[in-house]
């Protein structure tokens, strides 16, 4: 019950904070708002302020700002209507949406660093038979504080750090053994692993795997806004990455989209982590709405843009035929990859269950 809580409480955050962006422009440019909701279907909750009309709805799955005349339909040619401001108007109202998210997403990345994480330490939990550390006499316990010379302090570092010596037959590593620091020669194995890309590089290992000693690691109020910027970048280079590889067909679409039933199980696990994978949780799913929603495909957000800098360069608007041909084929596509990503959900999370209930 927590979960499913903690679970609605992130999508209303992510839903509000994208539709305050097109309210709050829209309002700036004199575009009356009309409706304002939380959610679809039954209205539980209505209240109305000024020209606004406020509601929280029954199904949390989505949310939505209403704008006076925003269809050719409806649109009358008053001043405070959508349709009545220029193209780049519209795309500033549209595109504010995406960006509030963005900006959600880099400051939940940015309050994660200040206000601490846990990591592992570099301290050896295990030794995998075959490779350099068990052979070279590392041991169980041993607290590795040093590469070749380089101070590493947390397992990530010294990940990267063995990692990167796949060139080398071996390294040196400085073990701090009962308050005792000794240097010791390590072979290196090269490796190929898969990346989260699902591309193949070769890395240096040398066998070891982490024992379970957490320390939680804060920055400063600056340096954590210089490394929630830089991981917010890193995070956006490696979506996208990942959308071209899907495009290609070099990674698996199946394996890389999660519906609304993968989220909920992720945020159970996050939940049970803490706060802070919560908080973590919040920035990538904020930094990935803004990306899947300013992709080009119509009635996301980045749809609607594309369809205004035509509109610009055409020096008119779309028929209604054609703006309900383009709405009927996007929501298509839309529902489809909902329906796709659900069953990929299911066959991810009850695989085992499902195929033993087949049989």
């Amino acid at each position: 019950m927590i979960t499913f809580f903690i679970f609605l409480l992130i999508l209303g955050v992510l839903i509000t904070v994208h539709e305050f962006g097109h309210f709050i422009i829209a309002k700036k440019l004199g575009v009356r708002v009309e409706k304002f909701s939380f959610g679809f279907g039954r209205r539980l909750l209505v209240k109305k302020k000024n020209d606004t009309e406020y509601s929280i709805s029954l199904i949390p799955l989505g949310g939505y700002v209403k704008l006076a005349g925003d269809s050719l339909e409806e649109f009358k040619n008053n001043p405070d209507e959508y349709l009545s401001k220029t193209p780049s108007q519209r795309a500033l109202i549209i595109f504010f949406g995406p960006l509030l998210n963005y900006i959600l997403g880099f400051l939940c990345f940015w309050l994660i660093f200040f206000i601490g994480y846990p990591t592992l330490t570099t301290k050896v939990g295990g030794l995998i038979e075959g490779f350099g550390a068990k052979d070279a006499g590392i041991q169980v316990g041993d607290k590795i504080i040093a590469v070749d010379g380089k101070r590493v302090v947390f397992w990530e570092d010294l990940q990267k750090a063995i990692q990167a010596e796949k060139a080398a037959t071996k390294v040196l590593l400085s073990v701090l053994r009962d308050n005792k620091e000794y240097t010791i020669e390590v072979k290196i194995k090269e490796k190929k692993l898969d990346d989260a890309l699902g591309q193949t590089h070769n890395v240096g290992l040398i066998g070891i795997t982490p024992k379970d000693e957490i320390v939680k690691v804060k920055h400063g109020f600056l340096e954590s806004f210089i490394l929630g910027i830089n991981k917010t970048l890193d995070f956006t280079i490696l979506t996208y990455k990942a959308l071209w590889r899907m495009i290609t067909g070099k990674l698996s679409i199946r394996e890389s989209i999660t519906g609304p039933l993968g989220i909920f199980y992720i945020t159970s696990k996050a939940a049970s982590a803490g706060m802070i994978a919560v908080l973590h949780l919040v920035a990538v799913l904020s930094v990935s709405l803004c990306i899947f929603n300013l992709l080009p495909l119509p009635v996301l957000d980045g749809g609607h843009i594309v369809l205004l800098a035509i509109e610009k360069i055409r020096g008119k608007q779309l028929s209604v035929k054609a703006e309900r041909v383009i709405t009927h084929i996007g929501f298509t596509l839309i529902v489809s990859l909902a329906i796709f990503a659900t069953y990929n959900d299911l066959l991810r999370i009850f695989g085992d269950k499902l195929s033993k209930f087949i049989k």
